[in-house]
């Protein structure tokens, strides 16, 4: 099959039985271990292709209940295979959308990384790695999985929500969310997290990213500012996140990063780093954005 046809249906595996099934469907497997690390099941990704099925694109997962209510009231088809099987840590879930509008770009490729060392390359590569960890809250290594999409595509727009009321209405409008909520082990009980929407109309792209972690640093003229403080319901500083619309830069992808590896290996590459840690004044989990 052409690498460009796109992708119609994902599954997971978790058992050798569950393997062979799929092989005799005709699914394509994605030969790497999302349990690697974390001594459970062997968890493997598989996706198919088929002419004239509506191409899947969009992926989302789901690391506790509170999340799936959205996912599947908006349309999307859940994947019932826990990709921690067998491990103490989140019961983490895929989701997958097909839908049409211009936000809709279909995925014909995917990978998995397991090392820091190999994101930059790929997100240099036109890959958009999306936003969760698939080992989350075990042992294991953090892994993520990457798309391939179509067409070139482009961040036009920049969201962020409060816990999950308008999760709905969020996947409607075509926003992908980065599933990882910036308040992670801060001590509040907010959920907050990013989202982004994308289009293949590369003027319609946001030029520059900033973070604000206090009145003092707010962002210099031609930037707008979020409403939603990312350190919500936590002791921390007000966070907030900036987007710029006009500039020489087009941005087509974003990433929160939450490995140590991954701060050193993404400023070696030469990808701007935003140096500003979402969870700054409190004891959560540090991360930091970058983009290209």
């Amino acid at each position: 099959m052409a690498s460009g046809q796109p992708i119609t249906k994902l599954e997971v595996s978790i058992s050798k039985d569950e393997e062979e099934h799929f092989t005799n469907q005709g699914y394509q497997l994605i030969n790497v271990d999302l349990n690697e690390g974390a001594y459970g099941n062997k968890v493997f990704l598989w996706y198919k292709k088929e002419y004239g099925k509506s191409p899947v694109t969009r992926i989302e997962f789901s690391f506790t209940d509170r999340m799936k209510s959205g996912l599947a009231d908006a349309g999307y088809k859940m994947v019932n295979r826990d990709l921690n099987a067998g491990v103490w840590g989140d019961n983490i879930f895929l989701w997958y959308f097909c839908g049409s509008s211009e936000y809709n770009i279909p995925i014909v490729d995917l990978k998995v990384t397991k090392s820091a060392k190999e994101e930059p390359v790929l997100l240099k590569d036109g890959w958009e790695r999306l936003g969760c960890d698939l080992n989350r809250n075990t042992q294991g290594k953090i892994m993520y999985l990457w798309v391939k999409r179509e067409k070139t595509s482009y961040i036009h727009e920049i969201a962020a929500t409060v816990d999950f009321t308008n999760d709905k209405y969020m996947f409607e409008l075509g926003f992908t969310r980065v599933c990882e909520n910036t308040t992670r082990n801060a001590g509040g009980q907010n959920y907050v997290f990013l989202w982004y929407r994308r289009t293949t109309d590369k003027s319609k792209a946001l030029a520059a990213l900033d973070v604000s972690t206090s009145h003092e640093d707010e962002i210099e003229q031609g930037y707008e500012k979020l409403s939603v403080d990312l350190n919500t319901g936590t002791t921390g500083k007000m966070v907030y996140l900036w987007y710029k619309k006009e500039g020489d830069q087009s941005i087509q992808s974003m990433a929160l990063l939450i490995n140590p590896e991954a701060w050193i290996e993404y400023k070696k590459a030469g990808i701007k780093f935003i140096e500003k840690n979402l969870n700054e004044g409190n004891d959560g989990l540090e991360m930091y954005i970058a983009y290209m």
